[in-house]
């Protein structure tokens, strides 16, 4: 296998500058989704976390649905459903043939839907973890509702989130392999392509773990990081 380590290489005939695009391209998608992510789970955990029953349903069945299909089940039902719709539409002004989504946004939606669903139980988690004596300090501050949430609340909350929340992007990057299967070109798409035009799958998709390894190595130690920073001033017992 070593004297095939030239496709790998970035000289005319190599393939390495593609595969560390594709690699952005995976990097690129994770992160959106992961951000997007974090707003359906902000919903959810807001609604599991209401006294009202009709959000606390909604927020339930959101997580039950999107924690229990397959990931790939709802990446399909998201292209193809959104492309029929799409289309649906589009023959409505008079235009004809299939109207697909755009890859990347259709991943990035999906990502989002699926990671919103265990980020929701993260920040409910978390907000359960913060001490009630924080707050009834606020409240003794004469704090309103939204300074309470900015100054006391959400800090301690994160400090709760971040390691679950390191979980779950763990997740969504290992997903984001699952968004080749609609045509984008990240980067396990790229292995893909690159084994079948060099007829070497093994040194292809090792370079696609090594660089899966690289992303998830150096993502890790930001939160690690950010986790770090969050926890400073707290005595651990």
């Amino acid at each position: 296998m070593l004297e095939k380590l030239h496709l790998l290489g970035f000289a005319e005939g190599g393939w390495g500058a593609a595969l560390l695009g594709a690699a952005a391209m995976t990097l690129l998608l994770s992160i959106l989704g992961f951000l997007l992510g974090a707003v359906f789970g902000a919903l959810g955990a807001t609604g599991a976390l209401s006294s009202k029953r009709v959000p606390r349903f909604l927020a339930a069945a959101y997580g039950t649905v999107f924690r229990g299909i397959p990931d790939l089940l709802t990446i399909y039902l998201f292209y193809y459903g959104g492309s029929v719709a799409l289309t649906a539409i589009a023959k409505s002004f008079g235009s004809e043939g299939f109207v697909g989504l755009p890859s990347l946004a259709t991943g990035v939606i999906a990502l989002g839907i699926i990671s919103g669903a265990y980020q929701a139980e993260v920040y409910r988690g978390a907000y359960l973890a913060v001490e009630r004596g924080q707050f009834d300090a606020a409240k003794a501050l004469a704090l309103s509702r939204l300074q309470m949430l900015r100054l006391v609340i959400i800090p301690q909350l994160m400090r709760h989130a971040i390691p679950g929340l390191s979980n779950v992007w763990q997740l969504v990057l290992k997903d984001s392999a699952l968004i080749s299967v609609i045509g984008l070109v990240e980067l396990m798409r790229q292995a893909q392509i690159g084994a079948g035009s060099t007829r070497e799958p093994f040194l292809f998709y090792l370079a696609a773990a090594a660089l899966y390894f690289v992303i998830a190595g150096i993502t890790g130690q930001v939160f690690r990081v950010a986790e770090t920073r969050t926890s400073r001033g707290i005595m651990h017992r």
